[in-house]
């Protein structure tokens, strides 16, 4: 693995691979290369056949207060698309493998999309979300407005966006936002916990299924079902298929090799 300036990178047992966000002293805010480290160490790791899960963190009190601003304040149309600005955080939606995020303190703004790129968000009590964006005279510009209105529905995601209001962590929960809410001291212990859970599962079944999941966020009921029957048919050529139903039929535990 590539050494990094503003993240610091683990391998955990049974092929759990964790990225920690590392800039405590700026509660963790996203600088470019930050994202572009990020982005790389998650594409060595999707890549990476000892991977089975991949934990995204933030060293410190807060996952991410958000973008660095004082890096954006110059900043005019141009540049931006010159730089082609949000091209790292479109690479984030390529990763197949299962991305968990395990955020505490301030998840705001870019820390926000952040975590909302993970697929699965276990969150400290007292976690406190935010898109205050609006209160700089721009917006969210990595997915926000977007996945946050596909989670939470149009309604709640507008008025949050319009408002920057902070959200608690029992909010978010109940409009579906987070996943679980624990004990801040025990925010990784849970979250490698439900990690290993399933890095014991098959890991093609979860690529396909986790394929299969956000394509049905924008096909129509009828072709994300044939898009579905495809990828189910698919694993049919799987020796983990194999694996998985001899087990059953054995009355054995499954040793899935992800071939």
């Amino acid at each position: 693995m590539t050494s990094f300036e503003f993240i610091e990178t683990s391998m955990e047992e049974n092929g759990i691979a964790v990225i920690y966000l590392n800039r405590p002293r700026q509660l963790n805010s996203l600088n470019r290369k930050m994202v572009s480290e990020i982005v790389a160490a998650m594409e060595d790791y999707d890549r990476d056949e000892n991977v089975r899960v991949i934990v995204l963190a933030g060293v410190g009190r807060a996952f991410s207060a958000g973008a660095d601003i004082d890096e954006m304040t110059g900043d005019d149309p141009i540049s931006l698309e010159l730089l082609n600005q949000f091209a790292d955080w479109d690479r984030l939606g390529l990763i197949k493998k299962p991305i968990i995020g395990a955020v505490k303190g301030f998840v705001f703004g870019g820390g926000f999309e952040l975590a909302l790129s993970c697929d699965l968000l276990i969150s400290a009590s007292g976690t406190q979300f935010s898109f205050p964006e609006v209160g700089l005279g721009v917006m969210p510009g990595a997915g926000g407005t977007q996945r946050l209105t596909k989670l939470a529905g149009r309604t709640k995601a507008i008025e949050w966006l319009w408002t920057g209001e902070r959200i608690s962590a029992e909010t978010a929960l109940t409009h579906g936002v987070i996943n679980k809410i624990v004990a801040p001291e025990l925010l990784m212990e849970e979250t490698l916990k439900f990690a290993n859970r399933l890095a014991k599962q098959p890991p093609l079944s979860l690529r396909l299924i986790k394929d299969s999941v956000n394509k049905a966020v924008d096909y129509s009921l009828y072709e994300g079902m044939q898009y579905e029957r495809k990828n189910f048919y698919l694993l049919f050529a799987s020796q983990d298929q194999k694996e998985g139903m001899n087990a059953f039929v054995e009355k054995r535990k499954p040793d899935y090799q992800g071939k």
